[in-house]
């Protein structure tokens, strides 16, 4: 797979793929708008997001209703460096939510394969090469 990035202007960076556009910004303190989140909260978003794709497959393939069930997603970071230290993933389930499953939603929304990716990270490689921008 592949992704194109490019800078639209302002302190905005988009990714594009698959006939997508993520958009991207920094706020306004960062010397950006603020019309879409920065590049690292759309990173971190991920992780609910994924788990939330698999409470979902989980839910409709019981016929469990999910209009009122919704994940709640808090952070932790290190003062000192910004870095994530800790993310806990909370699936808020209504009164009428099938007590049998509440562990097996919890067990689907861990096949996430985000979370996955972060137990077991990539390498990750940047370089650069010159001449590419004079495409047609």
């Amino acid at each position: 797979m592949e992704m194109i990035i490019d800078f639209p202007g302002g302190a905005r960076v988009d990714a594009h793929f698959a006939g997508f556009v993520v958009p991207t910004d920094q706020p306004p303190a960062g010397g950006g708008e603020g019309s879409a989140p920065t590049p690292f909260l759309t990173f971190l978003s991920t992780i609910g997001t994924c788990a939330g794709i698999y409470v979902l497959g989980f839910c409709r393939q019981r016929g469990i209703p999910t209009e009122d069930i919704r994940l709640v997603q808090r952070m932790w970071a290190d003062p000192y460096t910004g870095l994530v230290t800790q993310v806990q993933v909370t699936i808020e389930l209504p009164e009428g939510f099938p007590a049998k499953y509440t562990d097996a939603v919890v067990r689907a929304a861990e096949q996430c394969a985000v979370k996955k990716t972060f137990e077991h990270p990539p390498a990750i490689q940047v370089d650069s090469v010159l001449g590419a921008g004079a495409r047609a």
